[in-house]
């Protein structure tokens, strides 16, 4: 994928992250206006110092967190690496992505899209990152904070 560095077509990448080829399309293009993607002749590069700046102070507030009740998903947040390391167990039930196919029980929270579940369980590396930014959705200061500076380090490598 497009965070691994290496030249994905837009039909894979589709495929890879359970999107239409017109979502990942439309989702390019609004990436270059927003100037969070950098294009030229065929290849694409992330602007990570923006695309860093968007996750950090606006992106609790462009894809606000969505709760809901008790359900089985796969968890997110601070009960996944890399953050599950930084924060005890509690008696607290996890947020869970609603996965009919999920294993744990805990708190729904919508994930950013539809397919990100399926897509998570595919890519650890994926899954790590939109864990992370769940906890900005959805964490606490200390939560959010962690989770940004593991973010800007990911994004920095």
């Amino acid at each position: 994928m497009l965070a691994k560095g290496k030249p994905t077509l837009s039909k894979d990448l589709a495929r890879e992250l359970f999107l239409s080829p017109s979502e990942v399309s439309k989702s390019l293009q609004r990436s270059r206006e927003a100037g969070l993607l950098h294009t030229d002749d065929r290849a694409k590069r992330v602007n990570r110092p923006a695309l860093l700046e968007l996750l950090l102070h606006g992106f609790k507030y462009v894809f606000p967190a969505q709760k809901g009740g008790l359900t089985r998903g796969i968890p997110t947040g601070t009960s996944v690496e890399p953050l599950s390391a930084a924060f005890p167990p509690s008696s607290e039930l996890p947020a869970v992505w609603p996965y009919a196919y999920g294993t744990v029980r805990g708190l729904s929270l919508s994930p950013l899209y539809k397919g990100a579940p399926q897509a998570a369980l595919l890519d650890k590396d994926l899954y790590s990152l939109l864990a992370l930014c769940d906890a900005i959705r959805d964490g606490r200061a200390r939560e959010r904070n962690l989770a940004g500076s593991m973010l800007k380090e990911a994004l920095s490598a």
